[in-house]
C-alpha cells in the first residue's frame, strides 16, 4: 500500500518527503507526478514505506500538519480507476 500526499509545495523533491516521511520508518519509494505537458509536478505525491504500521504512524503524524507553507492531505492511497469506462475495448 502507499500514501498519498496532497497540496504539496510546487518546490518538494523527492528527497525532501523522503526526509520528513523517515521520521516515521523505512521509506521505500517516493513518486511525484509530473504534468505531462508542462513537467511541473502536479502537487501531490505518493509515499511507499517498509511497513503498514509506519504507514499509519505517518498518516496519524501529518495529515493536517503544515509543511512549506501548506496544510498537508495525507492519508491512504486509494488504488487508481480504470479510466478506460468500456469504450475502445474489444474481445
Amino acid at each position: 500500500m502507499s500514501i498519498y500526499v496532497g497540496n504539496l509545495s510546487y518546490e518538494v523533491n523527492q528527497e525532501d518527503l523522503s526526509e520528513v516521511f523517515t521520521e516515521y520508518g523505512t521509506v521505500k519509494r517516493v513518486h511525484i507526478p509530473s504534468d505531462r505537458e508542462t513537467g511541473r509536478p502536479r502537487g501531490f505525491a505518493f509515499v511507499e514505506m517498509e511497513s503498514e504500521d509506519n504507514e499509519q504512524k505517518a498518516i496519524d503524524a501529518l495529515d493536517g500538519a503544515e509543511w512549506m507553507g501548506r496544510d498537508l492531505k495525507v492519508n491512504k492511497a486509494k488504488p487508481r480507476e480504470d479510466r478506460s469506462g468500456g469504450r475502445n475495448r474489444r474481445f
